[in-house]
């Protein structure tokens, strides 16, 4: 275990533009990839990097944060002593959830100084990537930084939005976008910051002191002069997903073989709640290609080119394609489905004919029937 580096997952004020997708959820919990959440992939690379403290910065729309969570077994997270922490926003009124997230911090400080750990990596879950934070901490180390940002060369974001970053020739931050300007540089933040635990805490007060209350904003853009803020290249695959299109089109990437090793394998597994469900059924006239079907499903039709979540049903003579279907949605006899995105327990009638666009997939909300 890495007992010199603790995990933060912060998820306040993720960007989201997901539309119904998170009208009940936060974006963290988003499943993705037939059987996974937004968060999984954060989570899973803090537990392979050896970090056994994590905290989790809830904000809005948490229960399905809580239920997704749990204990943190799945990801080997329930320690007495350490472990997995979810720490929903202390508020005592509506106004303190508009707040920045040093606000927020601070108001959980005890989590960081109960820790024994030296070094602090705080990142978002809407960057899907398999990363290893000991590579970042000792590239960190080497350079004498005070604090590193995670960033990634990547000209085409599958329509994500990601702050844009410039460095000079030994790798130091020289600029960094306010949000999402019109920097040119094809550089993007990864939004994964490693510093000492006590540089974060005394940015948090200081900036606070100052009626500041944003991380990367002020606590970080305005000291680009006073800190050495350095950038570390992260070589490996990248999915950014915080509006509609990007979440529709970086899930059909997971169909190229490529893709799905390098993002689930290496440099170690992605891990989830596991569930209980029999193998998927292939019944008499099933047909299925470069497809991503998950446990439980029953495939009566075709499916091409589509991710299915566990449990669902495509009946007799309905085709899928292009498409992704979240958990326990049905597929009616004869419908024809392209370029659809279904949450979760939507039921299609039979005989229905359903299509989008790659760029504006058609969205059926949760429990809907068509």
């Amino acid at each position: 275990m890495n007992h010199n580096l603790m995990g933060v997952i912060n998820l306040i004020h993720e960007p989201d533009e997901l539309e119904s997708l998170t009208t009940g959820r936060c974006l963290a919990t988003v499943p993705f990839g037939a059987r996974y959440r937004l968060i999984d992939f954060t989570m899973s690379s803090m537990v392979n990097s050896g970090i056994s403290n994590v905290g989790v910065f809830a904000h809005t729309k948490y229960r399905s944060l809580m239920d997704h969570l749990g204990s943190g077994s799945h990801w080997d997270l329930h320690h007495r002593q350490s472990g997995l922490f979810v720490l929903p926003p202390v508020a005592e009124d509506m106004s303190d959830l508009h707040k920045g997230d040093l606000f927020h911090f601070f108001q959980h400080r005890d989590f960081f100084l109960r820790s024994k750990a030296e070094y602090v990596v705080v990142a978002r879950s809407h960057m899907i990537c398999n990363i290893d934070f000991n590579l970042v901490l000792a590239d960190h180390l080497a350079k004498g930084a005070d604090i590193t940002v995670v960033c990634k060369r990547q000209s085409d974001h599958l329509s994500g939005k990601a702050r844009k970053v410039e460095l000079d020739a030994s790798r130091r931050v020289i600029g960094m976008q306010d949000h999402y300007g019109r920097m040119k540089s094809d550089l993007v933040s990864m939004e994964m910051y490693v510093m000492k635990k006590e540089l974060l805490l005394d940015l948090v007060e200081t900036s606070l002191a100052q009626g500041q209350d944003h991380l990367v904003r002020h606590a970080i853009m305005s000291r680009f002069d006073a800190l050495h803020i350095n950038g570390y290249l992260y070589e490996g695959y990248l999915g950014i997903i915080n509006t509609m299109t990007s979440y529709y089109r970086n899930s059909l990437e997971l169909l190229k073989p490529q893709v799905w090793r390098e993002l689930f394998f290496e440099p170690g597994p992605i891990f989830t709640k596991v569930k209980d469900e029999p193998p998927a059924s292939y019944l008499e006239g099933a047909k299925a290609s470069n497809s991503l079907i998950a446990n439980g499903c029953v495939i009566e039709g075709t499916v091409i080119n589509s991710i299915l979540f566990r449990g669902v049903k495509v009946r007799k003579g309905a085709v899928v394609r292009n498409s992704i279907i979240m958990q326990n949605g049905e597929v009616g006899e004869g419908s024809s489905l392209d370029h659809v995105i279904m949450d979760k327990e939507v039921h299609i009638e039979a005989g229905r004919d359903i299509r989008g666009v790659i760029d504006a997939p058609y969205l059926a909300n949760k429990r809907k029937v068509i």
